[in-house]
C-alpha cells in the first residue's frame, strides 16, 4: 500500500525515461547513407585487390557499429553489457586470424616437405 502512495505522490518519477533528440537519428541515417555511398563507389570505380575488400569490410563495421551504438542503445549501456556484446566477436576475430597463420605454416611445411605434387 505504501508503494502505490508514493507512486501516486510522484507520478512524474515514473514516467521519466531517456530520450535521445531526433537530431541524433536524423544524423546518424545521414552518416549511414554516406557510408553506403562510398561503399557503393569502390564498386563504381573498379578497385581490385586487398584494397576493394578492405575498404568494403572497413565501411561495413562503420555501418554496423553505428546501428548498435545508436539504434540498439550500446552507447548508454553499462559497461558491462558493452563488453558482453563486443567482446567474443573479437576474440573470434583473433582466432580466425590465428588459424589463418597456422594454416599457412601448415601449408609451407607440406610443400617443403612433400613438394608440390604429382
Amino acid at each position: 500500500m505504501a508503494h502505490a502512495e508514493a507512486h501516486a505522490a510522484h507520478p512524474a518519477a515514473h514516467a521519466e525515461q531517456q530520450q535521445h533528440p531526433i537530431k541524433l537519428y536524423l544524423l546518424v541515417w545521414g552518416l549511414l547513407f554516406v557510408l553506403s555511398a562510398f561503399s557503393y563507389l569502390v564498386d563504381y570505380f573498379g578497385l581490385q585487390g586487398y584494397l576493394r575488400w578492405s575498404l568494403i569490410l572497413i565501411f561495413m563495421m562503420l555501418k554496423a557499429g553505428l546501428i548498435v551504438a545508436v539504434f540498439m542503445h550500446m552507447a548508454w549501456e553499462r559497461l558491462a553489457l558493452t563488453y558482453a556484446i563486443l567482446l567474443p566477436p573479437l576474440l573470434v576475430l583473433v582466432f580466425v586470424a590465428l588459424m589463418v597463420s597456422e594454416s599457412n605454416y601448415v601449408l609451407f611445411t607440406r610443400l617443403a616437405f612433400f613438394g608440390t605434387g604429382p
